[in-house]
């Protein structure tokens, strides 16, 4: 982590999980001795609105305790918002990072991706929650495709929280850590 702080904006639609997986990471990289703040903003309060969740990680305490409008990294849950390239890049720090759900990245979000000379990392969460879940639940396979892409918190110590966050459910618990992985060894960096 060469930033003093990184931030994270995770962008999603209600019921997605987008709040979860800021959760997840925040606690994962809390346990390993980084500092944290995690945060939730809604809209309209619905199924389907849009959402966004946001995580700071830091070597030092942090004070700051507000949205993130000059994230560091951007995760796209939700593959629509692909086309909502102003709102899901709004304020993205050169050189950042873009994550999304998508089987290629769309020419807009390229365009962009390029004026700020950002990486952008993609992988195909969609197919991924269907074929575990039989439901598109795209947060913890969103989570593993941006551990990978960051690196800023270990792919074993995210196992771990979302172990014991779903442990009482086994089930479900191993299905999301087999979506964290798939997705941690699937997602794709873009070429330029």
């Amino acid at each position: 982590m060469d930033e003093e702080i990184y931030e994270v904006r995770w962008h999603g639609r209600g019921g997605q999980g987008v709040v979860t997986s800021s959760e997840l990471l925040a606690i994962a990289a809390l346990r390993e001795g980084k500092y944290v703040y995690n945060a939730p903003e809604f809209g309209p309060e619905r199924r389907g609105a849009p959402v966004r969740a946001y995580t700071r990680i830091s070597k030092q305490p942090i004070e700051l305790h507000s949205g993130i409008y000059n994230p560091d990294a951007v995760v796209v849950i939700d593959p629509s918002l692909q086309g909502e390239v102003s709102y899901i890049t709004q304020g993205l720090k050169r050189g950042g990072l873009i994550v999304l759900n998508t089987t290629e990245p769309n020419e807009n979000i390229l365009k962009v991706a390029r004026e700020l000379n950002a990486a952008i990392w993609y992988v195909d969460a969609y197919s991924i929650a269907m074929e575990i879940f039989g439901r598109p639940f795209y947060n913890t396979p969103m989570l593993g495709a941006f551990v990978r892409a960051s690196g800023i918190v270990r792919l074993d110590t995210v196992l771990s929280v979302v172990t014991e966050r779903f442990g009482k459910e086994p089930k479900l618990a191993e299905g999301n850590l087999n979506a964290i992985k798939r997705a941690f060894e699937t997602v794709k960096k873009y070429e330029w």
